[in-house]
C-alpha cells in the first residue's frame, strides 16, 4: 500500500515527508493503523549522529493504534486489537527475556540497524528500501511491524496518549522504580525536566520518595517538574548540592537520575557527588556514541559504596509495565495528557524538532488522521 512517512536521509538534515509504498506482513508481522506517535529526543540523536544509524530511515518508535492485517503465524494479536509499540522487541525466548530482562531482548540488537525482526525492509522510497528506527517507523500513519514489537492493550485506552508509553513514559518511570530501586522516605534528584525526567519524577513520586529536586537550565521546565510533584528544583548541580545538603542534614540523596537531553561525561562527577553512602546513580541519557571519557572520584566510589549504572529502557519489561502503567493512567496516577505540550500532523515533524531543541516543549506528539 501507499502512504507518507518521514524519512531523514542524511546526518543534519530534516526529516522528508514523502509518498512510500509499505509491504504486506510477513509470517509473524502485524499491520497498524496509528493513531499518534511522539517526537521522542532519540529521533533527533540520529539526526546529530549521536546514535550511529543506517540512513536512509523513516523515524518515530512511540506509536500506538489498531491492528489492521496479520501475518500467518501470529498467534498473540488479532485484526482490531489496540496495541502500544515497544521501541524494543521482547521476543520473550532469549535469555534476556527469560530471565525477567525484555528490556535486553537478543532482538535489540536489531533496532540501529534499519532491518525489520523478520529480515529485509518494508518500506521502499525513490526506488530503494529504507530501514525504520526500532524496527518500527511510526512517523508514518501505517507500519508493518513484527508481532514481537507490538503489545496489546485495553481498548478505553486514548491512542492518542498511549503512544508515550511506548518509550519515554517507561523510560523515565522505570528508572526511579527498578533501576534507582528509590523507596518510601527517599531523596532523589533528577538531572534533565524534559520528557524522561518529568516522569522519573513520577515514578519517584510512586515510589514515595519525600524530597525529589529536579535540577535543569530553564526555569519554564523547573516550573513544569513541580506540577509533576518535584519538591524542589535547581538550575545546576552546584546549586542542588547545597540544597540536598541542607534536606538530609549532610547525608545526601539516596539516588540521582540522569536523564538530560544528552548524555555527557562531565555530568557524572556532579551526579555521584550528590549521592550519599550506598546511593545509586542512574544514566538513563543517551551519549552520543563516540564519548568515553568520564571524570569521577574512584575513592569516593569504594569508600561509600556508591553505584553507577546504566538503564535502557527504565529497565522495565515491556509486555508487563505498558499494560500496567496505561492502568495506572487511566485510575489518575500517572500523568499523560499534561506532558503533551503540543500536537503536530505529520507534515510538521520538523517544526516539532525545533521546538524541542528551543525548549518550548515537554513532548511534542504527532496526530494521525
Amino acid at each position: 500500500m501507499k502512504t507518507q512517512a518521514a524519512i531523514l536521509w542524511g546526518q543534519n538534515e530534516k526529516w522528508q515527508v514523502e509518498e512510500v509504498e509499505l509491504a504486506d506482513p510477513l509470517p509473524g508481522e502485524v499491520r497498524v493503523k496509528l493513531a499518534s506517535s511522539g517526537l521522542c529526543h532519540s529521533d533527533e540523536h540520529l539526526v546529530t549522529g549521536d546514535l550511529p544509524a543506517v540512513l536512509p530511515i523513516v523515524g518515530g518508535h512511540e506509536g500506538a493504534g489498531i491492528v489492521e492485517a496479520v501475518g500467518a503465524g501470529v498467534t498473540n494479536l488479532s485484526e482490531g486489537d489496540h496495541v502500544v509499540l515497544g521501541f524494543i522487541p521482547s521476543c520473550g525466548r532469549c535469555a534476556a527475556c527469560s530471565s525477567g530482562h525484555q528490556n535486553l531482548c537478543d532482538l535489540g540488537a536489531l533496532i540501529m540497524s534499519g532491518q525489520e525482526v523478520a529480515g529485509g525492509q518494508r518500506i521502499t522510497a525513490r526506488g530503494k528500501g529504507i530501514g525504520t528506527m526500532c524496527c518500527l517507523g511510526t512517523f508514518s500513519p501505517f507500519v508493518v511491524v513484527h508481532e514481537s514489537s507490538a503489545i496489546k492493550v485495553r481498548n478505553d485506552v486514548p491512542l492518542e496518549k498511549a503512544s508515550l508509553v511506548g518509550c519515554g513514559v517507561t523510560t523515565g518511570i522505570g528508572s526511579a522504580i527498578y533501576a534507582a530501586e528509590v523507596r518510601a522516605g527517599d531523596v532523589v534528584v533528577v538531572i534533565g525536566a524534559g520528557g524522561i525526567g518529568t516522569n522519573a519524577i513520577q515514578g519517584a513520586r510512586m515510589a514515595g520518595a519525600e524530597h525529589i529536586v529536579a535540577v535543569d537550565p530553564l526555569a519554564a521546565r523547573r516550573d513544569g517538574a513541580k506540577f509533576f510533584v518535584a519538591t524542589h528544583s535547581a538550575k545546576d548541580t552546584d546549586e542542588a548540592f547545597a540544597l540536598v545538603q541542607e534536606l538530609t542534614r549532610n547525608n545526601m540523596a539516596n539516588s540521582v537520575i540522569i536523564c538530560a537531553g544528552v548524555g555527557e561525561g562531565g555530568l557524572i562527577a556532579g551526579a555521584m557527588a550528590l549521592l550519599g553512602k550506598n546511593g545509586i546513580a542512574v544514566m538513563t541519557s543517551i551519549a552520543p556514541y563516540n564519548q568515553s571519557d568520564v571524570k569521577m572520584s574512584l575513592l569516593d566510589l569504594t569508600l561509600y559504596q556508591k553505584q553507577l549504572r546504566g538503564a535502557l529502557f527504565g529497565s522495565s519489561n515491556p509486555r508487563f509495565d505498558i499494560p500496567r502503567i496505561l492502568d495506572l493512567y487511566m485510575d489518575g496516577v500517572v500523568k499523560l495528557d499534561e506532558l503533551v505540550t503540543r500536537t503536530y500532523s505529520l507534515s510538521e515533524v520538523n517544526q516539532g524538532y525545533q521546538d524541542l531543541r528551543d525548549g518550548h516543549n515537554l513532548r511534542g506528539l504527532i496526530a494521525f488522521d
